[in-house]
């Protein structure tokens, strides 16, 4: 993703309801989230949500909000992964009440999947979902949020796909958490960090 396209699209967004939604997903986000609890994030059987994780990481640092710090949940853990990194999907059993499960998938997320999201409601985790826009992964999500679907670079493309809502997710979850910057110069300084941060690999902790 180009920097200038990520730095400017809050302004090409602007007037439509992409900004809001973003804002809203991420405000459901930051309130459910607890000191006593988790913030369990995983993806779809076949996708793992590295730079959200990063995002997230960095939001709970700048923001003061250390519950927004997410553990990744992973279908397979490669033999000596690091303890921050061999989370496997058996977590999600224990989660419940207090714990906050994010669900990334920009396809169907597999019938494995769904069903420890389903245990994980049941267990009173709070749910909730980004994604495609998959009904079943839907049905158990508190909240939820769909990236629009692609049009392949036609002339009605959308400026959005689900990396690039991730990243608006994760830029808005901490910013009621700390004073917002003034001044349009600064806006745009903080969007071209952002940028930045999103098309540089992942820090030494993911």
């Amino acid at each position: 993703m180009e920097a200038v396209r990520v730095a400017l699209l809050r302004d090409v967004l602007a007037g439509t309801e992409w900004l809001q939604a973003t804002r809203r997903f991420a405000g459901a986000l930051r309130s459910s989230v607890t000191p006593q609890g988790g913030l369990l994030l995983v993806g779809g059987e076949t996708y793992e949500p590295w730079h959200l994780a990063a995002h997230l990481d960095d939001e709970a640092a700048w923001s003061g909000l250390p519950e927004l710090s997410p553990t990744l949940v992973r279908h397979r853990v490669p033999a000596g992964s690091p303890a921050h990194l061999a989370v496997s999907t058996e977590r999600l059993a224990a989660a419940g009440r207090g714990d906050t499960l994010l669900v990334v998938s920009p396809g169907a997320p597999g019938a494995g999947l769904l069903e420890r999201v389903h245990d994980a409601r049941r267990g009173g985790a709070t749910v909730l979902a980004l994604d495609g826009g998959d009904d079943e992964l839907h049905a158990p999500a508190h909240e939820a949020l769909a990236a629009p679907p692609s049009a392949e670079g036609g002339a009605d493309a959308s400026p959005l796909d689900l990396e690039t809502v991730q990243h608006l997710v994760g830029a808005a979850a901490g910013e009621n958490g700390r004073p917002a910057p003034r001044g349009r110069r600064r806006f745009r300084d903080r969007l071209s960090r952002l940028a930045d941060a999103l098309t540089s690999p992942p820090p030494p902790r993911w």
